[in-house]
């Protein structure tokens, strides 16, 4: 099998660690790998099969050389650095908001719109974490009876906002436990620890935030819809990993509970975990650190004709990032396109 040149950028971070885990525990064929950050983390080391890889300054001449770049270093690298590297002919796969809702740039979820990717299109956008877990289950019943409207409210973990809101959250509830007032929030504007805070990202003008219409518009792009209606209310939560989220769809063809258990359960990456008798259901806890998304609760909508609720939980660290953006990697393999 060939192997490839491999680098990440942002590799000191919650997903480059995890982007680096993903390469090695899906055994993807890697010859040489390239760990790449900021100033501040130059020459720190990482374990990648048993070596100790250090960490080199992200610079424009790092491209060189390389087969498949994945970035997660934030939307201004991004933007400075995804062109460079795809003009030196490496794939940039990037974990950023920066070119998501770009025309000319796929955004990708493998197991839905994986004939996306083209040679000819160097720079590859990883959707957001919280929309590649609902369209991964979602796009199977849209191909079943046509989803028109989809309601949905997220609970997402402390990691989505990085290493350090995960301290934060660790920090207060030490504090909590042991009868010590909790430190002051400093990543969140609120404190997280037995709490939930009802905004991620800024408010837009609509009076959604930002997190919200970043699932509004990436659904109707990698489902290839325009015309699915879209209502989000995202929520940051006190779990650490594993993104959860209560999920209404409309379907132009009735699609029965029953009927989209079946369909799910062939699902790629989907596992159904649904047997309220035996009070089993997706939770953060049994699915963090899992490589698949869960659903259960599946129902009928008792307010409309046509609807079904649900409940979608999966690791947003790595369905919800680094795994995703190795199993595009993996696609683009597979598609003879590198």
């Amino acid at each position: 099998m060939k192997a490839y040149n491999v680098a990440v950028a942002g590799a000191t971070g919650a997903v480059g660690q995890e982007m680096i885990k993903m390469l090695e525990d899906r055994k993807f064929p890697v010859k040489s790998l390239r760990l790449l950050a900021s100033e501040r983390s130059e020459g720190k080391s990482l374990s990648f099969r048993g070596e100790q890889i250090k960490v080199e300054k992200l610079t424009p001449s790092s491209a060189k050389g390389l087969d498949v770049a994945l970035f997660s270093a934030g939307a201004g690298i991004s933007r400075e650095y995804a062109p460079i590297f795809a003009n030196e002919g490496c794939f940039v796969i990037d974990n950023s908001s920066a070119w998501r809702m770009d025309a000319d740039v796929p955004l990708v979820v493998p197991e839905v719109n994986a004939h996306a990717l083209a040679r000819d299109k160097k720079i590859i956008a990883n959707p957001n974490c919280s929309t590649i877990q609902m369209v991964v289950v979602l796009k199977p019943l849209h191909d079943a009876g046509r989803i028109k409207r989809v309601v949905v409210a997220t609970y997402q973990a402390v990691s989505g906002a990085g290493g350090r809101a995960m301290e934060e959250l660790k920090a207060q509830v030490i504090a909590w436990a042991n009868n010590k007032p909790m430190p002051a929030p400093e990543k969140f504007a609120y404190t997280i620890a037995f709490n939930l805070i009802p905004q991620i990202d800024i408010f837009m003008e609509n009076s959604y935030t930002k997190e919200e219409m970043k699932m509004v518009g990436e659904t109707r792009k990698i489902m290839g819809d325009n015309g699915i209606q879209v209502s989000a209310t995202c929520v940051r939560v006190p779990v650490f990993r594993a993104h959860s989220e209560a999920v209404w769809v409309e379907t132009e063809k009735k699609i029965t509970p029953q009927e989209a258990k079946s369909i799910l359960s062939n699902a790629k990456g989907v596992s159904v975990v649904d047997e309220p008798a035996a009070k089993k259901y997706p939770m953060p806890a049994d699915c963090a650190y899992k490589q698949v998304t869960y659903v259960g609760r599946i129902r009928e909508d008792i307010s409309t004709a046509n609807g079904l609720a649900m409940w979608i939980v999966s690791d947003n660290l790595l369905k919800g990032a680094a795994l995703n953006a190795v199993e595009i990697a993996e696609a683009m393999i597979a598609r003879n396109i590198i």
